[in-house]
């Protein structure tokens, strides 16, 4: 049988804002954000060759080892180079896909910004668009749940909290990469699934096939990535499961 392929990651793309970052400012807490750390992130980006108002950023989590990556390129390379790493300052629910409201877990999958929030509970934050659509087939069809941020604080309940200090960083690169077009793609993993990791979670759930099935899904875009440092590009096939086209 001939597989479907539906592509699901590059059907947002979000066209050039280049005004973005400029009415982020406007807000108090990125304006005072910018202030303390405007210098650093440019930093952070020289120092890897990176043009500080135009380039790409890429976010890829690890759920065990409780760590966010942040991956940046300039505009006219394919090649992603690691800038920083962060700790999630908390962690909520177990390993696996979140599968329905209230189950307290962390997505796993691949997902993309789609809005920033300057005034959050959270002191700052921005979205990601959880539940894509592998998540509305294989999750709580009426109550899927949502709103999952990347975020301040260190309080969570199935989103990614970076504490108040590591989010203004972190909220200032998302911005600015907003700024010169493009998506910011969020890959969430259950762990860092280089071999020894993998083979752990293989034997650790060893009797949860569908876990593990799942797992196998996100293994290729993992070790895509892990090769040449570049984006694969992601589709679904007619079950909703995640393949590299």
């Amino acid at each position: 049988m001939k597989t479907l392929i539906v592509t699901i990651l590059s059907m947002a793309l979000i066209s050039s804002e280049p005004d973005f970052f400029k009415k982020q400012l406007e807000f108090s807490r990125v304006a005072k954000a910018y202030a303390l750390k405007g210098k650093e992130i440019d930093r952070l980006l020289k120092i890897k060759n990176i043009n500080t108002e135009k380039y790409d950023l890429f976010l890829r989590a690890f759920k065990t080892e409780k760590q966010l990556e942040v991956w940046a390129k300039n505009k006219n390379q394919g090649i992603f180079t690691l800038i920083k790493t962060y700790k999630f300052c908390k962690s909520s629910g177990e390993l696996g896909p979140k599968r329905r409201e209230g189950d307290n877990r962390i997505p796993e999958g691949f997902y993309q910004v789609n809005n920033f929030n300057p005034q959050s509970t959270y002191h700052l934050s921005f979205k990601i668009n959880y539940p894509n659509k592998s998540d509305m087939i294989f999750g709580d069809k009426k109550h899927p749940g949502n709103d999952i941020y990347i975020h301040g604080k260190c309080v969570t309940i199935g989103c990614i909290p970076l504490g108040d200090n590591n989010i203004e960083e972190l909220y200032l690169l998302a911005a600015k990469a907003r700024s010169s077009g493009g998506v910011i793609h969020v890959h969430i993993f259950p762990a860092n699934l280089k071999k020894a990791a993998y083979a752990k979670l293989q034997s650790e759930y060893h009797g949860n096939q569908e876990l593990l099935k799942f797992w196998s899904d996100l293994k290729p875009v993992f070790d895509a990535f892990e090769e040449n440092k570049c984006l694969p590009q992601i589709g679904l096939d007619d079950k909703g499961r995640y393949r590299i086209i």
